[in-house]
Parts: C-alpha cells; sequence; structure tokens
C-alpha cells in the first residue's frame, strides 16, 4: 500500500482521493474544513492547511510516496515546484498558465517527475495523440471539448465544475493553434462553428488555449487545434462580459476600495456557475486525427459521453479529470517507470503498454472512449 497525499480537496480532488483511497493510505489537504469533513468519512486523512503558502508544503509532503496536485490554475505552477524542489514525485490536474518545462531542470535536479495537465483536456487528448504519432504520420489533430449542465438554464446555460476564475481564463487568454506548421495566434471565443453529438444535439465550438505542451512536443504535426464546445448562444454572452471590461485584471476605485473588475466578476458567477449538490451534467469529447498510416489516409475519431454518477454523486468532469489522474498515479505505482523531468500525458501515451492499462482503469469505471476508424480522401 502506498502513501499519497492529494493537495486540493475540490470537487475533482476529492474525486480523485475517493477513487485512491480503495487501494492506498490517502491524505487530502485543504484550506476547506467542510470538504475535508466529507472526505473523513471514507478514512481518509486530512491535513488542514493554507495551500497557497507554497513554504509549507515541503513540510508535509515528506512523509508521502506520490503527490496529486489538484489546486486551482493560478496556484498550480508554484504547487508544482514546492513539491519537486522537496524530492517528491507528483502528478498534476491543475492546467496552470505557465510553461510547464519551465520546472524540467528543478525536477531533474532533484531527480524526480512532474506529470502534468493530467485530466481529460489536456490529458487523455494528449495522450492519444502521442500513441498515434508514434504509429502514423499525424497531419491534422483537432480536440472538441466541454462539461455541460443537461438542464439549461437562461443566459449562460452553464454550470462550472471547477474554479470560476479558471473557467474565465479559458476565455481571456490568447488561443494557440498550428496551422500548415505555423503558430497562429487569435482570440478566444473565435472562428465558432456547430457540431451534432448523439444524446445532446448541437454544441458550439470556439477557440481556446487548450494545446499546451502539444505546440512544443508535436511540432512535427502541421494542423492542431483545441476548441471548447458551450450550448448554442453562450459565446454571444460572454462577449458582451468581456467587452464591456467585466474580465479586466485592472484595478478600479469604487468608493474607498480598489478592485478588479475579473474578481467581482468571478465573485458573481460563482453562485450562478456553480453545480448544485446531485445536479446532473455531463462531459463531452471528440478527438479527430487524421494522417498516413501504412500508406493509406485513415481518420479516427474518439467519442467520449460521460454523465454525473447518482450512486456516488461525483460529476462527470470529476470523473473524466480525476480518474485520468488516478490512472496515471496508479500506473506508477503498478508498473515503475522510469519517469525523470517535466512529463506531459503525450509521452506517456507512446507507449502500448501504458495506454493499455489507463484505458482498462477507465473502463471500469465506465469512462469509455468509443473510437472508430476510417479511410479517408
Amino acid at each position: 500500500m502506498s502513501r499519497i497525499l492529494v493537495l486540493g480537496a475540490g470537487m475533482v480532488g476529492s474525486a480523485i482521493a475517493y477513487d485512491l483511497a480503495g487501494r492506498h493510505d490517502v491524505s487530502s489537504a485543504d484550506i476547506n474544513k467542510e470538504a475535508l469533513k466529507k472526505l473523513e468519512k471514507f478514512s481518509i486523512t486530512t491535513i488542514h492547511m493554507d495551500l497557497s503558502k507554497f513554504s509549507q508544503i515541503s513540510k508535509i509532503v515528506q512523509d508521502y510516496d506520490l503527490i496529486i496536485g489538484a489546486v486551482p490554475g493560478f496556484m498550480g505552477f508554484n504547487t508544482c515546484k514546492a513539491v519537486i524542489e522537496s524530492g517528491k514525485n507528483i502528478v498534476d490536474i491543475s492546467f496552470f498558465p505557465e510553461n510547464a518545462f519551465d520546472l524540467q531542470e528543478i525536477a531533474e535536479r532533484n531527480n524526480v517527475f512532474c506529470i502534468v495537465d493530467c485530466g481529460v483536456a489536456p490529458g487523455m487528448d494528449n495522450l492519444i495523440l502521442g500513441y498515434h504519432s508514434e504509429r502514423m504520420e499525424v497531419k491534422n489533430f483537432i480536440c472538441y471539448v466541454g462539461g455541460l449542465p443537461k438542464i439549461r438554464n437562461k443566459p449562460f446555460e452553464y454550470k462550472a465544475p471547477f474554479s470560476p476564475i479558471d473557467v474565465i481564463e479559458e476565455y481571456i487568454r490568447p488561443a494557440r493553434y498550428v496551422e500548415n506548421g505555423f503558430i497562429v495566434i487569435k482570440e478566444p471565443l473565435s472562428d465558432p462553428e456547430y457540431l451534432e453529438f448523439d444524446n445532446i444535439g448541437t454544441l458550439e465550438a470556439f477557440n481556446t488555449d487548450g494545446l499546451r505542451t502539444l505546440i512544443t512536443t508535436m511540432n512535427n504535426i502541421p494542423n492542431m487545434k483545441e476548441k471548447t464546445l458551450r450550448y448554442p448562444g453562450h459565446i454571444e454572452y460572454i462577449k458582451v462580459l468581456k467587452d464591456a471590461g467585466f474580465f479586466s485584471n485592472s484595478e478600479g476605485e469604487i468608493g474607498n476600495y480598489r478592485i478588479k473588475p475579473i474578481d467581482f466578476t468571478s465573485k458573481i458567477l460563482f453562485d450562478s456557475w456553480k453545480l448544485k449538490d446531485n445536479e446532473p451534467e455531463f462531459t463531452v469529447m471528440r478527438i479527430i486525427i487524421e494522417g498516413i498510416e501504412q500508406g493509406k489516409k485513415i481518420r479516427y475519431e474518439y467519442n467520449l459521453y460521460d454523465e454525473y454518477d447518482v450512486n456516488t454523486g461525483i460529476t462527470s468532469m470529476a470523473r473524466t479529470t480525476g480518474y485520468t489522474a488516478t490512472a496515471v498515479a496508479n500506473l506508477i505505482i503498478d508498473k515503475n517507470p522510469e519517469f525523470r523531468g517535466v512529463i506531459p500525458p503525450e509521452f506517456i501515451g507512446k507507449n502500448q503498454e501504458y495506454i493499455d492499462y489507463i484505458f482498462s482503469y477507465l473502463t471500469d469505471r465506465n469512462v469509455i472512449y468509443r473510437i472508430k476508424k476510417s479511410e479517408s480522401h
């Protein structure tokens, strides 16, 4: 039995702790006492602490075999840095905005690894592309992904399964994609298109900055994009807020107070976007990979549709994101791979044994990726 510490007891962090607790000695650290209290019922050891005080992290990680990072994105980079500086391995799902490879030298110096972006997307899409890039000449890659409520309430028809500030970040961070071998930078929310999905109907896709490490590690692929999925009309409402300055990071004065509009907006949207207990939601993802395989033009399409689990009360986004991380955590413990440095999921996906392990693990938890292969013209 391994000792594992999960940093963050939010919606996804809790799902990770629950899943690992059946097999390992699991602890969870967070500042939220209520979240920790729920975990204690499942024999999970809890540590009440402010994880934004990064200097304190080194004091609590020493007695653990593996660390899982599940803090909000704005804390993720420094959390990973604190863990690897302490000589501990970490699997992280925080999707921080900084360049993960800036941690490479620190990880190598401490003879440890930092597996980044280990969720559904980024995460599983990286893993799948890594697998195919070893077995075919990939020409085109696109990932469409979104987490949405089943009940559509105006105006946003959206609920955030994680921190609203991390969602807003998707709407303000310039979107990078690769076209004809060149990196293109566009405004987020741009290039809208409509797609049809079984069980759902029509969804709206738009550019977001989701390629992340793939831009560096898969620079031999000429065309790569990631787009976020929402119900039709969502873009229009978000653009109104954005154009009106509600996402601005510039401080303004209101009465005797100085405030950033984005902080105010995040606070207001938290109540509107927060998933209620037992509220049904789903995760949908479509990955398309096209290229040359054994001399033929081949197209692979992966489709994921996953819903809130009424039996466990765990959201779909927590399941699809968290169980990717726990699959990799168990892979590390079972297979003891010789990882060192910063490891994005696409590196793991190159190995047939590893990707088979992860898909099997997810299937056991009813997170199922359906695959279509066809010849393209």
